[in-house]
Formats: C-alpha cells, sequence, structure tokens
C-alpha cells in the first residue's frame, strides 16, 4: 500500500459502484487498468496506463452524488457529503480534522469528488481547498449543474459560500464519466493554483499540458556554453526542463504561483519613478517591495481574480485566506495595514498579464470583523486604477 496513506474502513456494498465508475471512466478513455483497490477501504487507488502509453495513478476520495430531497433545503439541490468513519472531536469539542493524502512525488493525483453512477456523471472539488478537512461536510450543487454536465460533458462553475464568515469561493468540475482521465490531468495541472486559474484550466483544456515526447538525453558538453547556467548546470535542454516542470504538477504549480508576481513585478519596476522593485518570499507577508520616487519602501499585495466576473460585468476578488486561525474565524480576513497597495491580476478573465491597484483602505471594511477588509471585492474603475502611479503617491503623501 502507500506510505503515508491512511484508509478508513467502509461498506463496500456503497462504494462498490464508485470504484466501477471510475474503472469503467478510465476504460471509456482507452486506458488499461494496472491495479484497483477493493471497495472495502477508501480512499480508492487505481494505476493505469493511458493510451499514449503513460502511467498514472489516482487517489480518490469519493462520495455518492444524489438528489434527495431535504426538508428546509432548496428543491433543486444535489449533493454530497464527504465522510468516512465517524464523527470525531478533539477534547475541546472541536471536530477532528483529516488530511487528504498528496503524493510528495507527483507520482499519484489526488481526487475529491462526487460520483453520480446511475447518471454517469461527477463532480470534482479542490483537494487543497478541503485539506484538512472534517466529517461530515455537505457539498451542494444544482439540477442545472447536472443537466449541464450531461448535456456538453463538462462543466466548471464557482461555488460562492454566503454567510458573515464565508468560506472562500471555490471552482467546481463536472464531467461525464468518459471525462475522467480529462479530470484527472486538469487536477494534476490545477494542483494548488488560485481559483482563477483553476476556472481558467477548466474552460481551457488545452492549457493543461500533457507529455507525450521522449525524454531527451543529456546536454552534450558542446552545447552547455551556450545555455543558460541553470540549464548547463543540470545538463538538460530548456525543452527538457519546460518539459520537466509541465509534467511535474509542483514544479509547476510553485512557477504558475510566481508568474503572476514576476509579471507584476515587471510591470512596476518599469514603470517611471518606481525604483528597488523587488518580490519577496516571506510566508503571509506582501509579495513585492519597491520605492516610489526614491521615498519610503512601500509593500504591494498580488491577488488574483476569480474566473466568472459579477453580475455588472466586474472582475471578483475572493479576498480572504484559505484558513482562519482556530477559534479566531476573522485572522482569515486581511487588515488595510498589511500592505501599502493591492494589484489585482486580471489574468483568468482577459487571459493577457494586465494590473489594477488600489489602496487597500478604500477597501469596504467586513461585515462582522471591524479593521478587516470584506471578502468580496469588486475591481470597480470607479476605485481601482489601471496606473500605479497615483497610488503609489497617495501613499507617499499619507492620504
Amino acid at each position: 500500500m502507500i506510505l503515508g496513506l491512511r484508509q478508513y474502513r467502509v461498506q463496500p456494498s456503497d462504494r462498490e459502484p464508485l470504484v466501477r465508475f471510475m474503472v469503467e471512466g478510465l476504460r471509456d478513455a482507452g486506458c488499461r487498468i494496472i491495479f484497483a483497490s477493493p471497495p472495502d477501504r477508501a480512499p480508492f487507488v487505481i494505476t493505469f496506463e493511458t493510451p499514449a502509453g503513460e502511467r498514472m495513478g489516482v487517489v480518490a476520495y469519493a462520495f455518492l452524488a444524489t438528489r434527495t430531497p431535504t426538508k428546509n433545503r432548496p428543491p433543486d439541490e444535489r449533493s454530497f457529503q464527504i465522510k468516512y468513519g465517524p464523527k470525531l472531536r478533539d477534547e475541546d469539542g472541536s471536530p477532528v480534522l483529516h488530511r487528504l493524502w498528496q503524493d510528495p512525488l507527483g507520482l499519484y493525483t489526488t481526487l475529491l469528488i462526487g460520483i453520480d453512477p446511475v447518471r454517469g456523471y461527477f463532480v470534482s472539488l479542490d483537494p487543497e481547498m478541503h485539506n484538512p478537512t472534517k466529517f461530515y461536510i455537505r457539498i451542494e450543487f444544482k439540477d442545472h449543474h447536472a443537466e449541464a454536465i450531461l448535456e456538453g460533458g463538462w462543466h466548471a462553475w464557482e461555488r460562492e459560500h454566503r454567510g458573515p464568515f464565508a468560506e472562500p469561493t471555490e471552482v467546481l468540475v463536472g464531467g461525464r464519466r468518459s471525462k475522467l482521465l480529462d479530470l484527472i490531468r486538469f487536477e494534476r495541472g490545477a494542483y494548488g493554483v488560485s481559483q482563477g486559474d483553476r476556472g481558467l484550466l477548466a474552460e481551457r483544456p488545452e492549457l493543461v499540458h500533457e507529455v507525450t515526447t521522449e525524454p531527451e538525453g543529456p546536454v552534450a558538453v558542446a552545447d552547455v556554453t551556450t545555455l543558460h547556467p541553470l540549464a548547463a548546470e543540470l545538463e538538460l535542454s530548456p525543452e527538457r526542463i519546460l518539459e520537466l516542470i509541465a509534467s511535474a504538477r509542483r514544479l509547476k504549480m510553485a512557477v504558475r504561483g510566481w508568474v503572476a508576481e514576476e509579471k507584476l513585478r515587471e510591470v512596476l519596476a518599469a514603470t517611471p519613478g518606481v525604483s528597488d522593485c523587488v518580490r519577496l518570499d516571506e510566508e503571509g507577508g506582501p509579495d513585492l517591495r519597491l520605492r516610489w520616487r526614491g521615498g519610503a519602501p512601500i509593500t504591494v499585495e498580488c491577488k488574483n481574480v476569480l474566473r466568472k466576473r459579477s453580475a455588472a460585468g466586474l472582475p471578483k476578488i475572493d479576498f480572504q485566506r484559505t484558513r482562519a486561525s482556530k477559534g479566531d474565524p476573522c485572522s482569515r480576513y486581511y487588515a488595510p495595514d498589511d500592505f501599502d497597495v493591492v494589484a489585482g491580476c486580471l489574468h483568468a478573465v482577459e487571459e493577457r498579464w494586465t494590473f489594477r491597484y488600489v489602496l487597500p483602505s478604500r477597501l469596504a471594511e467586513h461585515a462582522r470583523c471591524p479593521g478587516k477588509i470584506g471578502n468580496n471585492v469588486l475591481v470597480d474603475p470607479a476605485l481601482w486604477i489601471d496606473d500605479p502611479g497615483p497610488v503609489f503617491e497617495a501613499v507617499r503623501s499619507g492620504v
């Protein structure tokens, strides 16, 4: 069995349709099944070979998706529950958290998925948005989402959370059984990315790279002098290094996460009046620091917009951390003095590296957390501007 993977005893008669759905879905895509774990222990492990000869593995936290009318719930609602074993609590009464396994080597892809084996479709969550997770969590979606999945074969949407301490917005992806291999490739490519990028990748599956080229041998010594020093050090061509990044989800996640910040740094460094523009690598801190017209350092926080615009056509930012500190739900939200400037990256909606800027003090306060910024932020041109200069000037002058 896989080292470090915690499994739970489950009722095989209840789970067998889920394992069969996944195995048959991979066979629909022309895959050869190498191993499928029995349905009496979960999560389920499946290894397989694609038609192109690529060997892959999946660890699936899979649950039955149903449409069961429930009192005081919307009549058009479908759902599945994330649960294995009993509902446990710590000594202080708080629910025990269960960590979803992720392969540190990137050979297995983790799925967190609801399956309707009767109608033949799945709904997939971002595992890292729910890691660690509580048992039991109910995941709801609507009839029209199921119909869109069955009609088009593949469908993505944003699940927005409401309430005084709303959870972050997340992107759900659904597909027919025959799209399961596409889902595994998608989740491998989308591992750890922002929800805006997750939405973009779900709508643009051609951006999820599939490795089909044969491995290239070591770079010849005669070629080393013409390469970037890193390529020479690794004895790999630049093309091979890019292939390696594309095929290793953790490498790709790290690179993708840094690209928006690097693009922002390039834009700001080229802005007249900006000097000493550097990226910061501090956990939980601002992303960049610069000087404006020789003044004191200014910090900048880069935030990605979501893929879907608001009803008024404005880009949206889910302006909060993924998790709050235990016992303090307000710790999820940012304070205006956490950074001097907010830069909104519009790549997820415009598919170009464009940015808009605002003072954090101009953003609306959270309704339940005094001194914190609200999480539902619209990139309204009445507040956000394309030119960072006036925002930097306002910081320098203390406006």
